[in-house]
């Protein structure tokens, strides 16, 4: 179903673009005009299909830029951003690996460029988030900022001077860092942050130490609240990690402020003052960041795929789009 979001012109003036976050559950796609607005909006299911997911989302975008093209034909993208999750190698434009997802080492910038007919601007699903909230939201007014992302997992956008820091594609996985002696990660190791204060990992834990099952983090937080024992000590755990956590970035990068969004940011002074609260508490001479909350919201992603796209004209400039570019084989599997 289609949805219209206006943003007030936020992306401000520059060539139309059509960009796509896609998920573990669902694709975001935004159609962008010459004004920067968002002039349609569309989600669809996330084609899983073990190792041949890479291209059931090639596919997926392909028919989602024929829709746009049907909805609005006065409105012509010349250029695409993609972004996805797992370990993203952004100057090969491969998606190294993804194993929710199925993919490895799989050229998602080429073959979407090839299918689209148009020039791909290609990321990782966070940092593309850390760079719109860097640009247009929470974290604008500093130079040295961590945008951090909790929802299923757990990941970061590091800015250090102003620059956004990839590390080839590995900086910024600080749900992967060890905080506890347990519970196993899907990564492998144990004791992950992800796998002790991520969204999905609250409500998991709390199952398992309950025996209740629960719709997600949020009601885990209700319960704690209502004083159920159990819920008290999985959320209080929970912020136990995530501070230690901020005290390793701050020690070892320093940041100016912290912006947190992601699901578990919907808990506002439920997560925010109790993990100021812990960070201080471990602290001693290191530089306090302000810890904010994200305000772009939940459309950051598919937002900071439209800028990569953006400024991917800044560099090469389009030729005419062709008026049906998408390639045979490609259009018929996508319909």
């Amino acid at each position: 179903m289609a949805s219209e979001t206006r943003l007030d012109d936020r992306l401000g003036a520059g060539h139309p673009v059509v960009a796509f976050d896609v998920g573990g559950t669902d694709i975001k796609a935004a159609l962008v005009d010459d004004g920067g607005r968002i002039v349609e909006l569309l989600r669809r299911p996330t084609p899983l299909d073990g190792e041949r997911t890479g291209d059931a989302v090639v596919s997926a975008t392909v028919a989602l830029l024929e829709e746009f093209r049907r909805t609005h034909p006065e409105l012509r993208p010349v250029a695409a951003g993609l972004v996805v999750p797992g370990h993203v190698d952004e100057a090969r434009g491969v998606g190294v690996l993804a194993e929710n997802l199925g993919w490895r080492e799989y050229p998602f910038r080429d073959l979407a460029a090839q299918a689209l007919g148009i020039p791909v601007a290609f990321s990782h699903d966070v940092r593309a988030a850390g760079e719109a909230e860097y640009r247009l939201g929470a974290a604008k007014d500093f130079r040295d900022v961590v945008v951090v992302a909790i929802g299923t997992g757990i990941a970061g956008a590091i800015f250090i001077d102003g620059t956004l820091y990839t590390g080839g594609g590995m900086a910024g996985e600080i749900g992967h860092s060890r905080v506890a002696d347990g519970p196993e990660c899907a990564c492998g190791g144990r004791g992950c942050l992800e796998a002790v204060a991520s969204a999905a990992a609250i409500a998991r834990r709390y199952t398992a130490l309950s025996g209740v099952p629960v719709a997600g983090s949020r009601e885990v937080l209700e319960r704690a609240k209502s004083g159920d024992a159990a819920a008290r000590r999985i959320w209080d755990s929970a912020l136990d990690a995530l501070a230690l956590d901020l005290s390793h970035t701050v020690a070892l990068l320093a940041p100016e402020a912290v912006v947190i969004g992601g699901g578990l940011a919907q808990a506002g002074d439920d997560l925010f003052l109790p993990l100021a609260e812990r960070l201080e508490g471990i602290l001693t001479f290191q530089r306090r960041p302000v810890l904010l909350a994200a305000r772009i919201g939940e459309n950051a992603g598919v937002i900071g795929a439209a800028l990569r796209a953006r400024e991917l004209l800044d560099a090469v400039d389009p030729d005419p789009v062709d008026p049906d570019p998408i390639p045979a084989p490609v259009r018929e599997r996508a319909r």
